[in-house]
């Protein structure tokens, strides 16, 4: 049944962690409903993250070759520095560094106390209304050639919200970018890159810390995870191929069409979840 569940939260997890309705929250939720009837964990959930940002970098290869080899060839001196593809290296590196910090800053509660669904609930919400403010009075009209350094952290503190489950990763780098004025596509394609490097380290951390310091039932520090490796790299090869097949779709459709659909399911998704834990069918 365990690896029936991990199948079930890795196609979960493939489905939206690219889509801005937070993929960290439909596992939380979808977890409570799964035989094991629980929190799959913020273990789980990085390490399954894993999958979906290899998906973007197989998608992204040659964009991501181009920029690392620009970004490299400037440091040295063989390129300007001001050249656009060694540029973009400099602002995933400094829009990844909030992300990084308040990660670090903020662990404990981020694995235990802002789980809750209260908060959960709150942010889908919350960040649904302004995903749907943003896109509506968004100018859309700059590209990724117009980022600077400015933007680059705006979009690096949004990303950092996503540490709360319900925030979404996507969306909230994206709403950043509708604020800012920037296109749909390529708001999405900076949240893309700009999470490469902060989802691997996360996830890769979260595995070098369930080898060095597994949590056994029974601790008094540390909440038990309910999936164990043979789970979590089910759910994670899951949720790459299904990620593949997602980040197609959403970059052909929000080239034509506003988030509006996306919106009005967080909202939804939100007060369901409300109505859910006040009439006690879940626990926060």
């Amino acid at each position: 049944m365990d690896i029936l569940n991990a199948i079930i939260l890795g196609l979960v997890q493939g489905l939206t962690e690219f889509l801005p309705v937070s993929s960290s929250a439909h596992l939380r939720i979808v977890g409570e409903f799964l035989g094991a009837g629980g929190d799959p964990g913020a273990r789980f959930t990085a390490i399954t993250q894993i999958g979906t940002e290899l998906a973007v970098v197989i998608l992204f290869w040659k964009d991501i070759v181009r920029i690392i080899g620009a970004w490299c060839r400037a440091l040295v001196g063989k390129i300007p520095r001001n050249d656009p593809d060694a540029r973009m290296g400099w602002l995933i590196i400094i829009g990844s560094v909030p992300i990084v910090v308040l990660g670090l800053l903020f662990q404990d509660q981020i694995e235990t106390t802002l789980r809750s669904l209260w908060f959960t609930a709150s942010m889908l919400i919350g960040f649904g209304i302004l995903l749907g403010i943003a896109d509506w009075i968004g100018r859309k009209n700059l590209k990724l050639e117009n980022l600077g350094y400015r933007d680059g952290i705006i979009f690096g503190l949004a990303q950092a919200l996503a540490l709360i489950p319900g925030v979404s990763r996507s969306g909230g780098t994206i709403t950043a970018g509708l604020f800012l004025g920037y296109e749909r596509a390529a708001a999405a394609r900076y949240a893309f890159l700009l999470a490469i490097p902060a989802v691997l380290g996360s996830g890769f951390f979260q595995i070098y810390k369930s080898i060095a310091d597994p949590c056994v039932e029974g601790a008094t520090d540390c909440i038990p995870e309910i999936y164990g490796p043979g789970e979590t790299l089910i759910a994670t090869v899951i949720a790459f191929i299904v990620a593949i097949f997602v980040i197609k779709f959403f970059m052909s459709y929000i080239s034509k069409r506003s988030f509006m659909p996306f919106v009005i399911y967080r909202i939804l998704l939100g007060v369901v979840i409300f109505i859910l834990l006040g009439t006690g069918v879940l626990t926060a």
